[in-house]
């Protein structure tokens, strides 16, 4: 008997739902190819990162219980963005540590909850997803997947079975992009020099997309190139793994 597919609730992201929606439909497509059921609850906001980045903790707090209550009996969540995950796998559980009623479900929530390629490679067991893509490719590992969550090795493994990628690495991968959600806003002069760097160490990798796993890392590096004239597109890895050209 062949065992049965798992069951996925799509965690979209702020900027995926206001400003690219190809990122999660990309996502879904891709999961369900490998035979996962995906659902999407229309009812989910924010996960609240920015008001906690910012300091806004009981603004958070009222944020972060309706994403408890909406995927209380979500078999998986899969969100195509390190932020949002480490958001409510490090930060919720703090968030609600003196609420031992919220702090039960934020820990289940937690044990549940996975960043798209972590989900791919860790639960599905799956580093080829039939994507074909012809060109020279490199990776940037946003902040909050490499150093809170140890992602780094997921998202180039998808990328390298992906048929006619030619994948090279930046000298610089570790370093930030300077986005940061509200640093950007906070810094932007430190921003866009973080932001300058890593495209010229694309730019030095001879990269004709760079790929990343979170969308304000991308609109960011996006915005960049555009006004610098750089021959370097930008790609979540969720539309990467969706060609078949």
């Amino acid at each position: 008997m062949a065992a049965k597919p798992p069951r996925v609730a799509l965690f979209i992201t702020c900027l995926a739902d206001q400003f690219f929606p190809m990122v999660g439909e990309c996502a879904v497509e891709v999961l369900r190819r490998l035979g996962v059921e995906v659902t999407f609850n229309p009812a989910q906001t924010c996960c609240g990162q920015p008001a906690f980045n910012t300091g806004y903790r009981q603004e958070t707090r009222e944020v972060a219980a309706r994403v408890l209550d909406l995927f209380d009996d979500a078999e998986f969540i899969v969100a195509p963005s390190g932020s949002c995950a480490t958001m409510v796998r490090v930060f919720y559980p703090e968030l609600f540590a003196d609420d031992p009623e919220r702090l039960k479900k934020a820990e289940s929530l937690a044990r549940r909850f996975y960043e798209f390629s972590e989900f791919l490679v860790k639960v599905l067991k799956v580093e080829d997803v039939g994507a074909s893509f012809r060109g020279r490719v490199s990776y940037h590992d946003s902040c909050h997947l490499l150093r809170e969550l140890g992602v780094g090795e997921e998202p180039r493994k998808l990328i390298r079975a992906v048929r006619g990628v030619e994948f090279v690495e930046l000298d610089d991968y570790r370093l930030c992009c300077g986005f940061g959600g509200t640093f950007s806003v906070k810094f932007p002069e430190v921003s866009v020099a973080m932001g300058e760097d890593k495209l010229n160490a694309a730019k030095r990798a001879g990269a004709e997309v760079l790929v990343a796993n979170d969308s304000g890392c991308l609109m960011h590096l996006a915005g960049l190139a555009h006004r610098q004239g750089l021959p370097v597109r930008t790609m979540h890895l969720a539309e990467l793994l969706a060609k078949r050209e």
